[in-house]
């Protein structure tokens, strides 16, 4: 399945906003969601649990992940799309243990030289990783809470041409944004009249996005080494998939509201024995998580 991570060093600069409206959309569109908190703030587990409580007949699951070493869970079956939520300040062997999950990572960037300095050295980092120096994960910067009676997407996207970094959007500074993750909500989940500006915004985003979600391809079953499936466009109607039980199992949050989705009904794969589990060893932030098995290349 598709993992699109939110990376940028700089706090402050949109990610959590960012990630969590991407979840929301391809939820909206019908497309079940893991939403991934890797940032041990754990801001989006908190929208995630506001979202809960709220009646969104539209929206498809979006199931939460957060970093918590004590706690295990196998992906949730249905599930297509990962969103990563990462925390500020990635770098070296933390930053490359996300581009080696990860197959698109989205830049969000505000319009000072502080945040297009920390992005460009972050950018540069990736470059030098080999999924992003090959093309095998995608890297767009997208700018953030830009003032629209001002110059600054044109500056931002000079400053990214100058990178070589698709820039592939901009996001107003609005209220909209604030005043709906105070609720567990999106400009998505907002009456069309309200939210058509903000969402006119995501269209360019989302046409980036969708071929290459669309390429993405799921592990091959075990047992049946032919089978091999793409993922569909969010938005397009959906296959039924066998899931793989043996999938190696993830870091999962306790968010007992939140609702997982409900298994597809096919006959179960060839039951193989399960590999034994490594002592985790501790690395960093990511040291100790065990890369699961759906998101290994």
């Amino acid at each position: 399945m598709p993992v699109i991570a939110v990376v940028n060093r700089k706090g402050g600069s949109g990610k959590s906003t960012l990630a969590t409206h991407l979840a929301a959309h391809f939820a909206n569109c019908g497309v079940p969601v893991m939403l991934g908190d890797v940032d041990r703030q754990q801001s989006t587990q908190s929208w995630l649990r506001s979202r809960s409580l709220r009646h969104l007949p539209r929206s498809a699951p979006i199931v939460g992940w957060a970093v918590d070493p004590k706690r295990v869970l196998r992906p949730p079956p249905g599930v297509r799309h990962v969103i990563l939520d990462t925390p500020g300040g990635l770098r070296g062997f933390d930053l490359a243990r996300v581009v080696a999950f990860a197959d698109v990572i989205l830049m969000p960037v505000c319009n000072s030289i502080f945040d297009r300095e920390s992005a460009a050295d972050c950018f540069n980092e990736m470059m030098a990783l080999p999924r992003v120096a090959s093309g095998r994960c995608k890297v767009a910067a997208i700018g953030m809470r830009l003032d629209a009676r001002t110059r600054a997407a044109e500056v931002l996207e000079t400053w990214a041409r100058g990178l070589k970094l698709p820039f592939i959007g901009v996001l107003r500074e609005a209220q909209a944004y604030v005043r709906c993750v105070e609720q567990g909500l999106t400009v998505f989940d907002l009456p069309d009249a309200q939210a058509q500006a903000d969402t006119a915004q995501w269209k360019p985003i989302v046409a980036w996005l969708d071929p290459i979600l669309r390429t993405v391809r799921r592990p091959v079953l075990r047992g049946n080494p032919s089978v091999e499936r793409q993922e569909p466009v969010a938005g397009a109607r959906a296959e039924p998939v066998a899931v793989v039980d043996d999938a190696a199992p993830i870091i999962a949050s306790a968010l007992p509201a939140v609702e997982a989705v409900a298994p597809v009904a096919l006959p179960r794969p060839t039951i193989v024995e399960p590999m034994p589990r490594a002592a985790p060893v501790r690395l960093g932030l990511f040291g100790w998580l065990t890369a699961p098995r759906f998101l290994h290349r």
